[in-house]
């Protein structure tokens, strides 16, 4: 029962799950595993036939597109705003990406059969997440130009603001150089952006963590991209509402 659970991992910490209707949630809620996912756990791989979708709570889970050198860089975040496994219902079943915890935590498993069960009814399910999907399209779109166009400063800070949207405070557990990875580009440019910041009082970081300490300069320091996506997704999404409807079972 959702009682029994804590309440910061209730399903209903997710804004998709929440959104849905009690119909809907009395349908899905009974299939959902609650899952810890640590960092740098690959969900799936590129070419990996994806079977089951993951609805972050607290975790922090980046999509990756791969060079044949090896060499990655990240072209969406996916937090407690959206999903995780979008081709196993797209049709296509496999992914051309890599799907990587950045930052370790909590989500909600789910068959991918269930789900799609679940959005062949067009009912709200399709709905949100049809417009889920062209948040997501946005990200995509703007992470692109902002990493043709502006500054690894700049490009450093739009991240730094992303991760912290989806975790519930203003801390990362994280490296410079899983930063490097994210943004593809070099660790030591990471580590001078990050020096830049701390001397003016907008983070602190050692290693391995960061705090933001003043979002407002974050954000000033910061170039449009990280305004035009955050605007779109509360447009296109329902604010995170309230726990309710606790009689639902899950899995």
């Amino acid at each position: 029962m959702l009682e029994a659970i804590n309440p910061a991992l209730s399903p209903l910490k997710n804004q998709l799950l929440a959104a849905l209707t009690p119909e809907e949630q009395g349908r899905l809620f009974p299939h959902l595993e609650l899952v810890m996912l640590p960092i740098k756990q690959e969900l799936y791989g590129v070419d990996d036939k994806v079977t089951a979708l993951y609805f972050p709570i607290d975790v922090i889970v980046s999509l990756l597109h791969v060079m044949e050198s090896g060499a990655s860089a990240e072209t969406a975040m996916v937090g407690k705003e959206g999903l995780v496994g979008f081709a196993s219902f797209m049709g296509g079943e496999s992914s051309s990406s890599r799907a990587i915890v950045q930052s370790a935590g909590y989500a909600y498993r789910l068959k991918g059969s269930v789900f799609i069960t679940e959005f062949q009814r067009h009912g709200e399910l399709l709905d949100l997440v049809l417009r889920y999907m062209q948040s997501l399209i946005t990200q995509k779109a703007q992470t692109a130009v902002c990493n043709r166009h502006h500054s690894i400063d700049q490009q450093f800070c739009r991240w730094l603001l992303m991760s912290i949207d989806r975790l519930p405070d203003n801390h990362l557990a994280i490296t410079h150089e899983l930063i490097a990875n994210m943004l593809g580009v070099r660790r030591e440019g990471i580590t001078e952006a990050a020096g830049k910041l701390q001397k003016l009082g907008v983070i602190e970081h050692h290693r391995g963590h960061i705090t933001v300490l003043d979002r407002q300069a974050l954000e000033a320091l910061s170039c449009e991209c990280y305004a035009v996506v955050k605007k779109e997704t509360d447009r296109l999404l329902p604010p995170l509402l309230t726990p309710h409807h606790s009689h639902l079972k899950i899995g």
